[in-house]
């Protein structure tokens, strides 16, 4: 009888560590497909970054222009208008702001 028990235990842990293997073998397939994944992600960013690298310089003349813009308008400089911004004002809208309906 002991040895039924044994041979018993012996192919319960045999078939653990059969189903552990599987699935350690499917986790990899799993993370190899994902390193593929991020390999594509990656290339695709740095193709963007390459081909957008050029605007910089140009970005940088038209800011000073919008900031030119602003500042003749009378309107403060961003960093003012960013810093009096609060969550509130975000989700709702400043509050002196008021959406007229048709016909007011």
């Amino acid at each position: 009888m002991k040895t039924v028990l044994i041979l018993l235990t012996l192919a319960e842990v045999v078939v653990l560590v059969l189903v552990l293997a599987v699935y350690l073998l499917r986790i990899a397939a799993t993370l190899r497909n994902i390193a593929r994944t991020l390999g594509l992600v990656t290339f695709g960013v740095r193709a963007i970054e390459k081909q957008t690298e050029p605007l910089g310089p140009v970005l940088t003349d038209v800011n000073e222009s919008l900031e030119q813009v602003a500042e003749m308008l009378g309107i403060p400089p961003a960093r003012e208008r960013v810093a009096e911004r609060t969550v509130e004002a975000v989700e709702h809208g400043p509050a002196s702001h008021q959406i007229s309906g048709p016909g007011s």
